[in-house]
């Protein structure tokens, strides 16, 4: 069975979630934004072995924790798609541009693709591409425990920005009505910040989508 914790991280308060098979006890990280501390901590209060990193997207508040953490237990950095490289290529200049602490550029080991397979020990998950907050933005989805990993596509009862370059308002709109819902109703998402939801709710409540 998949676990999780949600652990915010960083002044921006982006959802950091730390998931892991309880079989195999195989751990990894989705958007680690910063609070590095804070992140160890869990894994190793959990006794965990995280093996991956999984990058919705290139934004520093999801990724600034990413390179320090992976270098420490030697895991694998995966995602975003790789039309956020050029995000990630300028970590530096967004430090200095959202005072962050500074940071070093990385590239992933494995950039995802729509279609796309995730293992973490017994489990699986599907990736998708949801261009508009970026334009390499994916999600993950996992289908056993019926939860998607949205990343800043998808808030509860709003959406993400797409004033950054390379954004695209149509692009996010499409990716949330051709991608996220079509999955079922009942799946629940969990966004890069704040409170999550289902996805029918949104469907029917989110006043950016009706």
């Amino acid at each position: 069975m998949l676990k999780q914790k949600i652990i915010p991280v960083t002044s921006y308060q982006q959802n950091c979630s730390l998931i892991w098979c309880d079989q195999t006890h195989e751990a990894a990280l989705i958007d680690p934004g910063g609070d590095v501390p804070a992140l160890v901590a869990e894994i190793e209060n959990n006794q965990l072995d995280l093996k991956q990193i999984w990058l919705t997207h290139g934004h520093l508040d999801h990724v600034g924790g990413t390179e320090e953490l992976a270098t420490k237990y030697h895991a694998q950095i995966i995602g975003p798609h790789q039309d956020d490289f050029f995000w990630l290529d300028i970590l530096q200049q967004q430090c200095a541009m959202f005072n962050f602490p500074e940071v070093k550029n990385f590239t992933p080991e494995q950039w995802l693709n729509e279609g796309d397979s995730l293992t973490l020990g017994k489990e699986k998950f599907t990736v998708l591409h949801t261009p508009g907050h970026t334009p390499g933005h994916i999600v993950i989805v996992h289908h056993a425990s019926k939860t998607v990993w949205v990343g800043d596509v998808l808030f509860k009862r709003s959406i993400g920005r797409t004033d950054f370059p390379k954004g695209s308002h149509d692009d996010l709109i499409a990716s949330i009505k051709d991608k996220l819902f079509a999955l079922p109703g009942d799946y629940q998402f969990v966004p890069g910040h704040g409170p999550g939801g289902y996805l029918d709710d949104e469907k029917m409540h989110n006043p950016f989508l009706n």
